[in-house]
């Protein structure tokens, strides 16, 4: 395998990176794609770019994408007015189908662009490949699950043919019904279910951040669990804090919180020593 081919000039160093190789060689890494940021298209372009170079130096990998911006977008345009609870989405029948409908959009959007670039995607959602089975979360948000069931081997069987699953954060309740589940939470379930070596949640925020607001590169639960209690952590971090320990806790090796809006901070993240954002282990 020619590494400077496939490789990009700006990304992590080459030696380092056939270090790693090695590493992942039989692992499986879930990366979640979502957060409010990633409507720009150049760095849409750049997460295609990354999960197809992991693809091509044989990693399995395991993508899970959101959707929140896109679906705001589409409400916004229906005028559809719609309200939150504990920071998720209360979702009726109205709602849910153009939430199905932006997430499958954009799931396959994922796919065709991977494909120009020579990587062989699957389409797993509601309609196609179902993975995920839910329960409701809580009769006041509707149509909003909570992962009860993940078919891990409908996944295994794609990963181990090299070929990339990419699945939109949505389940079925009794009677095939569609619910809506938050993207951190679809991933968490995911990456436990496979006890993957790796989940990484890339968003639009460098990492955790101590006191002085400086990076944190390396973490443990307990110690994360005193930044939420010292309020050093605070709002909209703490959901996905909180898949973090979960999934830590459950099986995963580590969890990683990368920034997407850096040029190749996946690559940064699996394949270099330094890591890019903040990696919490149990």
């Amino acid at each position: 395998m020619d590494l400077k081919k496939i490789l990009p000039k700006d990304g992590p160093p080459i030696e380092e990176v056939s270090k790693y190789i090695e590493k992942y060689k039989n692992e499986i890494i879930v990366i979640k794609y979502g957060g409010n940021v990633f409507i720009d298209r150049d760095i849409f372009d750049n997460f295609i770019t990354d999960i197809s170079i992991l693809n091509k130096l044989g990693l399995s990998i395991v993508v899970v994408h959101g959707g929140g911006p896109r679906i705001k977008r589409e409400l916004d345009k229906s005028k559809i007015q719609t309200k939150f609870i504990r920071g998720l989405r209360v979702t009726d029948e109205k709602i849910i189908s153009i939430v199905e409908s932006v997430l499958i959009d954009f799931n396959e959007d994922i796919v065709s662009s991977l494909k120009k670039m020579g990587s062989e995607s699957i389409s797993i959602n509601t309609k196609k490949n179902n993975i995920i089975e839910i329960i409701p979360e809580a009769e006041e948000l509707g149509f909003v699950g909570i992962p009860n069931k993940i078919h891990i081997k409908i996944l295994k069987n794609i990963v181990e043919k090299k070929i990339i699953p990419i699945v939109s954060p949505l389940g079925l309740g009794n009677n095939k019904q569609t619910y809506n589940i938050n993207g951190d939470t679809a991933a968490g379930a995911i990456a436990k279910a496979l006890k993957s070596r790796r989940l990484l949640l890339m968003t639009n925020v460098i990492g955790v951040l101590n006191k002085e607001k400086k990076l944190i590169e390396e973490i443990s639960s307990l110690e994360i669990l005193e930044m939420v209690k010292n309020e050093t952590i605070t709002e909209g971090m703490i959901p996905k804090i909180n898949t973090c320990l979960d999934a830590v806790n459950n099986g995963v090796t580590a969890v990683g919180i990368i920034d997407g809006r850096k040029k190749h901070s996946i690559l940064f993240e699996i394949f270099s020593d330094k890591g890019s954002g903040t990696l919490i282990r149990k």
